[in-house]
């Protein structure tokens, strides 16, 4: 079979060869010069949201060195706390101190309990007379009573000492009738003393519910009354004296009559002891 073979557009003789491409540069130059390779294109930073705000510090700066704006703020804290410290110290020595003097006076205190046994003293009215209260009519009133106080005292080892600036009042339903003193004087271990103290009121005005109830209970028997006393004392311990204690009693007394031959229908003394 015969393969018929095309003419071609070149000469006779000869090949044909397809032509050569000229190189061409990454930058498309088609020179042939070679060039330098395009810079990388940076990305784009976002703005941070805002309120927010982003600090670089150095890392010495913050945990060897305080900025300088803030080195009198750092001196001015360790300061502070320097004087934080002392002032905690003297607080726990001196709290320390006065849980030891209290400790120390609990110890003296029981020692002398258990040496001495100090017994309170005991107080008790043994008799009133009463003037002065003249209820028919409605003018004020000057009412005295004559006061017979029992003091005991049961102490094998202990004295004591009555001062001034004593009190004594007596009262009908909160009205103040009277008051007076109590006598100064010495009174020994396992000591009876029995006293009279006189108490005066002056121009007393009664109400009427007051003078009412007065002339009610005068005729039934049983006038109610309140005695108080207060007496400041001196405890002697052998050649020492304490300081002053304020000894109260307060007794509920009852009488028959508003004369100065009432007696007594019934009595109920309290007494306590004020140490400072």
């Amino acid at each position: 079979m015969m393969r018929q073979q095309w003419p071609s557009e070149s000469t006779p003789g000869t090949h044909h060869r397809p032509p050569l491409k000229s190189p061409t540069t990454p930058s498309g130059n088609p020179s042939g010069s070679p060039s330098k390779p395009a810079h990388p294109i940076p990305e784009k930073k976002l703005p941070p949201p805002p309120g927010t705000y982003v600090i670089q510090v150095p890392k010495d700066q913050i945990y060897r060195y305080p900025p300088p704006e803030n080195a009198r703020r750092f001196q001015n804290y360790t300061r502070k706390k320097t004087r934080r410290s002392c002032c905690c110290r003297c607080l726990c020595w001196t709290l320390s101190l006065f849980v030891l003097v209290i400790f120390l006076i609990a110890i003296a205190a029981g020692i002398l309990y258990l040496v001495f046994r100090p017994e309170a003293p005991k107080y008790s009215v043994d008799d009133v007379a009463i003037i002065g209260f003249n209820l028919t009519s409605s003018a004020p009133i000057s009412p005295e009573f004559d006061i017979t106080i029992r003091a005991q005292n049961p102490n094998d080892k202990l004295g004591i000492y009555y001062k001034k600036a004593s009190a004594v009042n007596v009262y009908y339903s909160d009205v103040n009738l009277c008051n007076g003193v109590l006598p100064t004087f010495y009174q020994p271990k396992n000591n009876l003393t029995i006293f009279e103290t006189a108490l005066k009121g002056s121009s007393i005005i009664l109400t009427n519910a007051v003078h009412s109830a007065l002339v009610a209970e005068q005729r039934q028997g049983k006038v109610p009354f309140k005695v108080n006393l207060e007496a400041p004392v001196k405890v002697k311990v052998g050649a020492v004296q304490t300081w002053t204690i304020t000894v109260k009693v307060k007794c509920d007394i009852v009488v028959d009559s508003l004369t100065a031959q009432s007696k007594i229908v019934s009595e109920d003394c309290k007494y306590s002891v004020r140490l400072w």
